[in-house]
């Protein structure tokens, strides 16, 4: 993990506004007022939670609004295109952005590399995801490794976050940017939904990459519609709508062995719930009172 590391932190339990609204399809939950939001959230027993559309933008009036419903911002995702526009430009946006979160006294940026995604085009398969060329690999990897840089000398932690439809979505994939990339600059921000969903099993992937794991995402997989859509076939977003995520402990994924594995190995970050689900149909109160009922259960205390 990050040098910058504290060594006094411990697994705190965050939820994510993807619960209540969600970010690429923004009518899902877009009744939802951020202050409805953020009361339940703290409602439901969670100590923090990360950036969304509904957020303030202004760093002064963000960390009033979280002071009021007693919340911290853990992270925020941030999309980088450095395979496709100018590389200073990309790490400009990412200096800008890592300032924000310093200001708001968040620790980490979950980066995804978007060029050519189609996560978010509910007309494009998952099998149009992007592949990138060696020379393409070379241009990413360098651009991290300087993007890493800046967010740790604003004391933040570069989290990369390999996600379904993007150029990091496979167990080869996300091996090549570990082995490539620097230890001290870029680590991850492991998503057990995305792993299940690309064919890997998320507990022994935990297992296997414990010294690179910066920051975690609890997503939970309902297998009926895994099934359902077991192949490339169909958009990223059809299968959110159709139910194909949930909160932990309302799935297939084994959380228990991933605590323990967790605890065990003194993992001392953030643990975020989400469930990217149309919030008409899962009440996201509910799903986050349950998720959070179910931690409290398998947590070693």
């Amino acid at each position: 993990m990050n040098e910058n590391s504290e060594n006094n932190r411990s697994i705190r339990f965050g939820v994510a506004p993807i619960n209540w609204n969600n970010d690429d399809i923004p009518e899902l939950g877009s009744d939802y007022t951020i202050e409805t939001i953020l009361s339940e959230m703290n409602q439901a027993g969670y100590e923090g939670t990360e950036l969304g559309n509904k957020f303030p933008n202004e760093a002064s009036s963000l960390s009033e609004l979280l002071n009021t419903f007693n919340l911290k911002l853990a992270s925020s995702w941030h999309s980088t295109y450095f395979v496709l526009n100018e590389q200073e430009n990309e790490l400009k946006n990412v200096e800008e952005k890592v300032s924000f979160l310093k200001e708001v006294n968040a620790e980490v940026i979950n980066i995804a590399e978007c060029s050519g995604s189609v996560h978010s085009d509910i007309n494009k398969s998952l099998s149009s995801k992007p592949i990138l060329s060696d020379s393409d690999w070379g241009l990413l990897i360098g651009s991290l490794n300087k993007a890493g840089e800046i967010c740790n000398n604003y004391g933040i932690r570069l989290a990369y976050h390999h996600h379904m439809g993007t150029c990091v979505q496979t167990n080869e994939e996300i091996k090549r940017l570990l082995e490539c990339t620097d230890a001290n600059s870029v680590n991850l921000c492991v998503d057990t939904g995305h792993l299940y969903y690309a064919g890997i099993d998320p507990v022994v992937f935990i297992e296997n990459n414990l010294d690179r794991i910066e920051h975690v995402h609890f997503k939970d997989v309902r297998k009926e519609v895994f099934r359902k859509y077991n192949s490339l076939s169909d958009s990223f977003l059809k299968t959110i709508l159709s139910g194909i995520f949930t909160v932990p402990g309302d799935g297939c994924i084994d959380f228990s062995s991933i605590i323990k594995i967790l605890q065990q190995n003194q993992y001392n970050g953030w643990i975020i719930v989400e469930a990217e689900q149309d919030p008409d149909k899962a009440d996201p109160l509910h799903y986050a009172i349950s998720a959070r009922n179910y931690l409290d259960s398998i947590i070693i205390n």
